[in-house]
């Protein structure tokens, strides 16, 4: 890269004025309020315990970002990755107990579908969150620091890499447009990953990118293999 380059790319500006707080922070409330409608038998402690613990780290870090992602300290993107690995961990342990019952008793149908589909979802949210939390260095990041000096990115999203496809392809690249990944990208990885079992249109680069993936195709294909099967087949019965 030659110098001009080099200061062309330093005076590159933001591409926004940071993520909106509503949608990241939505995310979290759906996940809270599918946990404490699952059955009793999957919850760890008091129904309420966990979302409760949960929308506290969420109103924390309301009180740091209120309307948009501007301002980040290392206690704040601790608790940022901390409150998706909650959402993650309980959801999993969930699932756990969820396939345990399977061989331990005769759930009806319909509890075990609604189980399995709120299990599911938040396994979606879940893994979403934490995808945005740690790609190049977290939401904050991604929409404040100039793209030299972001670190390494964990995902490449079709719009790296299109930059020569057609004008009007091209033209929301991140090349040309500055564009940045927000929630709703990390988001369908997450589904995509969740209901292909397998990266689709965005690949992991990183080790931790493809463990994360891993885990959570492990887990979707769990619920939909052995929960949603075993429901379907007592609804039929």
């Amino acid at each position: 890269m030659t110098s001009s380059a080099r200061r062309r790319r330093r005076r590159e500006p933001q591409s926004s004025a940071g993520e909106n707080r509503l949608w990241p922070a939505l995310a979290v409330v759906v996940a809270a309020l599918a946990y404490a409608v699952l059955p009793e038998s999957l919850l760890v402690g008091p129904r309420l315990a966990i979302p409760v613990i949960e929308l506290v780290l969420l109103g924390a870090l309301v009180v740091t970002n209120p309307r948009r992602l501007v301002r980040q300290t290392r206690w704040s993107r601790g608790i940022s990755i901390a409150l998706a690995c909650l959402v993650i961990a309980t959801n999993l342990v969930a699932l756990g107990m969820l396939v345990r019952s399977l061989t331990s008793s005769e759930p009806g149908g319909m509890p075990l579908l609604l189980a399995g589909m709120q299990v599911w979802l938040t396994n979606v949210i879940g893994f979403g969150l934490l995808f945005w939390e740690i790609d190049r260095g977290g939401p904050v990041a991604r929409h404040t620091v100039v793209r030299d000096r972001l670190p390494p990115a964990d995902w490449r999203f079709s719009q790296d890499e299109n930059q020569d496809a057609v004008t009007e392809v091209a033209a929301t690249s991140s090349e040309r447009s500055n564009w940045r990944p927000e929630l709703v990208d990390y988001l369908y990885v997450s589904l995509t990953n969740s209901s292909a079992f397998s990266p689709t249109d965005t690949m992991p680069l990183s080790a931790r990118a493809k463990a994360l993936m891993g885990l959570e195709a492990t887990a979707a294909l769990l619920t939909s293999l052995l929960v949603v099967a075993r429901a379907v087949g007592a609804l039929g019965q």
